[in-house]
């Protein structure tokens, strides 16, 4: 019976390819507007994800890694005093002005971080080492980002906060969720270009002692900082993915887009299969003539719609990567887990299954004389 239905399917090649192009295009719209989703969404615990760090402490109600309020950096030393914490460096995060050779200006992010340790410095390189910001007056910029700041070559000059900043090397695919670029530097000349006090810091990015428990060391930490909040490092990039689910639009405007891409799709595969059934009445109906039971006419429709499904899934999953190669950019990255696309197939599925069985109703009072007119 699966010859049979195979045969059946692609009799009628039009409306095959119809169905196949429906399939197509949605396992396409899913992933490839869920990779971009979770790309674009995922820039906004950046920091947070290369940290290395395991706990983060800030202020209280902390909800987005790049917006941070002030704390004194001699909490650190209560933190350090904690049974299972292998050390503690102090951060800063703050917003500031660049200003370029042109006489323009460009709002960037200053990422002061601990000269001894370098924690939450940039995790990856294009060029030179990460380092060379304990030179004096070095900052790192990112490499695709240089077209914002009129493109410095390493060596040269810029004014951060209105002090003298030199670029000593470029980081790789450190680009936020915001348009502002990043500027790494150390923890004191951040402060200078922020003007602030030393005294104050953002955060506290704390690794655990090997075997450490970290609720254990959390409770620990907000025991000694009731003024504080400490959060997982995969807890704050939560927070702050959700602080910009909740505050924008940009979750409720992907999932309309892909959500109607998706609807057109599988409409355009139901209404093909359900009209290719039809079609077929007299075909079914030979079948059940010359003998064929229920469960062979059921067994037909979905060995049909599971053909369809793989044969279509697999051609828009090659598309997909074809598409995520060519594509995908440091500034649009498009991420797409195994679970998005093994989802994307077995909706397509289901749909196919359902498209296909929603007429065997009418099939079941096919009469097989239809043959004999």
């Amino acid at each position: 019976m699966d010859q049979l239905a195979i045969k059946m399917l692609v009799a009628d090649r039009g409306k095959l390819l119809t169905a196949l192009v429906g399939v197509v295009f949605s396992v396409v719209l899913v992933n490839v507007q869920g990779g971009l989703f979770l790309g674009l969404i995922g820039k906004a615990s950046l920091l947070v994800d290369q940290s290395g760090a395991d706990l983060w402490v800030g202020h209280l109600r902390m909800n987005n890694v790049d917006f941070p309020q002030d704390i004194p950096r001699r909490w650190v030393h209560r933190i350090r005093a904690i049974d299972g914490v292998e050390r503690a460096d102090p951060y800063v995060i703050g917003h500031t002005i660049m200003t370029l050779p042109s006489g323009a200006f460009e709002q960037v992010l200053v990422v002061g971080c601990d000269s001894a340790s370098l924690a939450g410095a940039a995790a990856q390189m294009a060029l030179g080492e990460v380092g060379a910001i304990r030179s004096p007056d070095a900052v790192l910029l990112d490499a695709d980002d240089l077209d914002k700041v009129e493109h410095p070559a390493i060596g040269e000059l810029r004014e951060v906060g209105h002090r003298r900043a030199r670029v000593v090397g470029y980081t790789r695919g450190v680009l936020g969720f915001l348009v502002t670029p990043y500027v790494f530097t150390t923890l004191d000349r951040s402060a200078a270009y922020l003007r602030k006090p030393t005294d104050r810091v953002s955060y506290f990015l704390v690794r655990l002692a090997p075997g450490a428990d970290a609720r254990r060391v959390r409770q620990a930490i907000e025991a000694r900082l009731p003024d504080a909040e400490t959060m997982t490092a995969r807890e704050y990039a939560v927070a702050s993915i959700d602080y910009w689910l909740r505050r924008t639009g940009i979750g409720l405007s992907f999932g309309a887009a892909t959500g109607l891409g998706l609807v057109v799709g599988l409409i355009v595969v139901g209404q093909t299969l359900y009209a290719s059934v039809l079609d077929r009445a007299p075909e079914y109906a030979t079948l059940k003539a010359i003998g064929a039971s229920e469960a062979q006419l059921r067994s037909v429709l979905v060995c049909q719609a599971v053909t369809l499904a793989l044969a279509g899934s697999a051609c828009g999953l090659l598309l997909v990567a074809v598409a995520q190669t060519a594509c995908a950019t440091p500034r649009a990255p498009i991420t797409i887990p195994w679970q998005v696309s093994v989802g994307s197939v077995v909706l397509v599925g289901v749909i196919c299954l359902f498209a296909s069985l929603a007429p065997y109703l009418k099939l079941r009072r096919v009469d097989p004389g239809l043959v004999m007119q």
